[in-house]
Order: C-alpha cells, then sequence, then structure tokens
C-alpha cells in the first residue's frame, strides 16, 4: 500500500488507536484553490444549483401553515462522468500523474470507476476497474452492467468479479503485479476532491440568496461524499450548517452476500454501506480511512427504496430533470425534512447522479421483480427491504426514519473496545474519540456505560 500509494501512514500515527488526522488530509500539499484549479482543468465542479420551485410549492401544500423551505439541488450529474465523484478522480488521477504512475487502479460498483476511467483518459494514463459485478450465477444488476460499459467506453479496462472478499483480493494483487497507483475513494486526494462541492454550494446558495443553507442533505454510504462536502462547508464558513445524512433503508441485507446482492435495488447509497462505515471507517482498502462521518453528520435519517424511486419520476416530471434513483436518496429525504423548516429557509440536496438504460428506475424495478421482489402502489412503511418495494400513493406519504446517532456512535465505541483496552487509553486517545465522535470526553464515557447496560 505504502508502493501504490506513496505515502507512509505510520508517520500520522499517535497512538495504536489515534492517528493525526489534519495532518494525513493535507499530505501533497494541495490547498483548495489548488484543487480547484485542477478540476477546473479537467472540466470537473462548477456544476449548476437549482431551485427546486414547483416541488417546493408541492412541499408548502402538504407542511403545516408557514413551514415549507425552499429547495435547491445541486446538479452533479453536469460533471464528466456523471457524479461527484469525478471530483475525487480527478485530484487521484492527477496526482498519479504527477508522481511517475503509468496507470491507476480503482475497486468499485461502478460510478466511481467511471470517474476514474474518464479522468485517466483526459490525463493520458491507464486505468484497471476492478468491478464487483455479479452473483454466483453470473446475474448482473442492470445499473451494474451500464456502469461497467462506461468504463470500458472511457477506455478502462474492467475486471469483473462475482460478489465477495476476491474483489480486495483481484484488486491487492493487480496493484502488486502493475505497480500503479490506487485511486482509492479513500485516500486524502479523494476526499478533498469533494470538498469543492461543498465549498461551490455555499458559494452559489449565498450568491442566489443572501443566505447560508440552513441543512444540506448528503446521500451517505461509504462516508466519503458527506466528510468532503461537509469540509468544503465548513472552509466556506458554513459552520452552523445542518448536516444531515440519508440512505435507503436496507437493513437486513449484507452488502457482500451473493444470496442478498441482486436484492438490492441500488448498489450504495444504502444502510448496508452507511452503518458499517460510519462505525468503523478503517474498513476500507487503505490503512487509515480519510473519510470520518461521525466528525461531520449532524443527522443520520432513512428512505425506502420505493420512496427514492417515486421522487425520481417528481423530479423529471416537476422539474424537467431526469437523473439515476440512488442520487435521488437525499432528494427524497429532503421533501419531509423541508416540512419541518420555515419559509424563509434553505434545505441543500447535495448531489445528482446521471442515469441511463440500467440505471433507469424502469429498469431497476423490472429486475427487482425478476428476483421475486413485490412491487406495488401502497403505503411506503409497509416495504420489507428483500422482499417489497413499496411506490407512495401521494407525496403527503415521504417521509424519513431517524437513526439515532447515539447508536451509531455507541456502536463505534463497541468496535474500539473489541480492538483496544481501554484502560490503558492517555488523553491523546481521549482526544481523538472526542473528534471522531464530534462530541466531549465526558459524552464518551456516558455512551460507553450505556452501551455496557
Amino acid at each position: 500500500m505504502k508502493k501504490a500509494i506513496g505515502m507512509d501512514y505510520s508517520q500520522f500515527q499517535l497512538t495504536d488507536l489515534a492517528f493525526d488526522y489534519e495532518n494525513m488530509m493535507s499530505y501533497g500539499g494541495y490547498t483548495i484553490e489548488k484543487i480547484r484549479e485542477i478540476q477546473k482543468e479537467q472540466g470537473v465542479g462548477n456544476t449548476p444549483l437549482y431551485e427546486l420551485k414547483n416541488i417546493t410549492k408541492l412541499v408548502r401544500k402538504l407542511a403545516p401553515k408557514g413551514k415549507g423551505a425552499r429547495i435547491f439541488l445541486k446538479d452533479e450529474a453536469s460533471n464528466p462522468s456523471g457524479s461527484f465523484k469525478a471530483r475525487r478522480a480527478a485530484i487521484s488521477v492527477y496526482h498519479a500523474k504527477q508522481n511517475g504512475y503509468k496507470g491507476v487502479i480503482a475497486a468499485t460498483s461502478g460510478n466511481y470507476g467511471a470517474a476514474v476511467a474518464s479522468q485517466a483518459a483526459m490525463q493520458g494514463i491507464e486505468s484497471i476497474i476492478v468491478q464487483e459485478a455479479f452473483d454466483s450465477k453470473g446475474v448482473y444488476q442492470p445499473e451494474i452492467m451500464e456502469k461497467g460499459r462506461a468504463c470500458e467506453a472511457y477506455g478502462s479496462e474492467v475486471l469483473q468479479l462475482s460478489v465477495g472478499p476476491e474483489l480486495f483480493y483481484v484488486f491487492l494483487r493487480t496493484l502488486e503485479e502493475t505497480g500503479y497507483f490506487n485511486a482509492s475513494l479513500y485516500t486524502p486526494f479523494g476526499i478533498a476532491g469533494i470538498e469543492t462541492l461543498g465549498l461551490e454550494l455555499a458559494e452559489q446558495v449565498y450568491e442566489r440568496t443572501g443566505q447560508k443553507p440552513h441543512r444540506v442533505v448528503v446521500t451517505h454510504a461509504g462516508g466519503g461524499n458527506l466528510t468532503g462536502t461537509a469540509r468544503g462547508l465548513i472552509k466556506a464558513g458554513c459552520k452552523e450548517t445542518q448536516i444531515i445524512g440519508a440512505s435507503i433503508d436496507l437493513q437486513g441485507l449484507h452488502m457482500a452476500s451473493d444470496h442478498d446482492f441482486n436484492k438490492k435495488s441500488f448498489t450504495t447509497g444504502h444502510t448496508g454501506f452507511g452503518v458499517p462505515f460510519a462505525t468503523w471507517p478503517d474498513r476500507a482498502d487503505v490503512p487509515k480511512n480519510a473519510a470520518r462521518p461521525l466528525r461531520y453528520m449532524d443527522r443520520y435519517v432513512t428512505i425506502t427504496q420505493g420512496e427514492a424511486f417515486y421522487v425520481t419520476e417528481m423530479l423529471a416530471v416537476l422539474e424537467g430533470l431526469e437523473r439515476g434513483p440512488a442520487g435521488n436518496t437525499s432528494l427524497a429525504a429532503a421533501i419531509p425534512l423541508a416540512m419541518e423548516m420555515d419559509e424563509d429557509q434553505i434545505i441543500v440536496v447535495q448531489e445528482t447522479e446521471y442515469t441511463g438504460a440500467g440505471k433507469h428506475l424502469n429498469a431497476q424495478l423490472a429486475f427487482a421483480k425478476e428476483n421475486g421482489i413485490n412491487v406495488y402502489v401502497g403505503n411506503p412503511k409497509e416495504s420489507i427491504p428483500g422482499k417489497s418495494i413499496v411506490l407512495p400513493e401521494h407525496p403527503s406519504q415521504l417521509s424519513v426514519t431517524e437513526f439515532p446517532m447515539d447508536k451509531l456512535k455507541r456502536t463505534y465505541l463497541k468496535n474500539v473496545q473489541s480492538q483496544f483496552d481501554i484502560e490503558k487509553f492517555n488523553d491523546t486517545d481521549w482526544e481523538f474519540l472526542a473528534q471522531e465522535l464530534n462530541t466531549c470526553e465526558e459524552k464518551i464515557k456516558e455512551l460507553l456505560i450505556g452501551r455496557e447496560r
């Protein structure tokens, strides 16, 4: 890994548990200004900010009098490869080329692979995408097939594998055999690339409204999207902006299970990634994950698959924007959240992603039916992950379910306790935990006591 990234993670280690996160993030010397310059050169960023006026009108009809915040949407589908992940890839691929690597490798279900392949083509270096693509019967989800074709279209070599641990084995072996750069989602380069998204969002909202956003809703999976956006907002002076993570509720389905793999309509943006990556970030393909969502997330909510599909159609019909269902997770959450807020407040949906034949909601719903999922119109609260997808009958049925932040933090601490002796922690360890959980030492000890009970 040291050879594949060009950095020695041990230099940031302070204790067995604690490490210098901010020092690690500054590795490479890329200022936010330099990152914007690199992305501009590659045609990345400066994506449009739309005010969803028709959806806001609908929200105000459904909300109590005086409620219904203005809803804005940052259209990241406008990036070269069709998603916000182009921001991550632009910096990783640039760094690889500047440091003499002949190529880059990424392990991904697809969107990030397309971003890496696109940026590698622009920079004139090779790329290999290792893609978890099908189950043991050789069956692909249409979305994954679509994204694999996109990677190939950009000239990448795509190694497609069945679901399971072989993904990372082949990934590591390929890194070792080629000497290519590890363009991981979770390096400092990948996370710093998203900071421009938070910064742009704040600038555009202020230019349009004279205000800072009150809430920003981020689709939460591996945590990099939320971490990078939040860091960018902080750099823009939006320290009071509430950061809300949103995921599809797929509790009970295992993200790496062959049996469950094709029971998911989305390959990312669900609780199968959102919960484990929040509660133990260092499960990634680098020694220390630069995505640390619990440092920045103020609130975590979930929605159902049916609500995401419903809002995808709503966005197209009411606002003339056809975007991929997975990227609309945060919009589906933002609609009921806007109903809680005053009319003069601002809530921003932080990203969209492109749509296409395999990513279209009709293809995904047809695939779900083929796999025995019951798809019908009714009350979305009746949804059972892996068994049913319920499309709402009316927009008033859109809602969010709170995922308790304390529960996430307790699970994080459980993971710490399973690997470290807390009795031997010094001040540096406690300070690190306070930063990780965005709280104080007293609250950490209270959470630990609550867990023991």
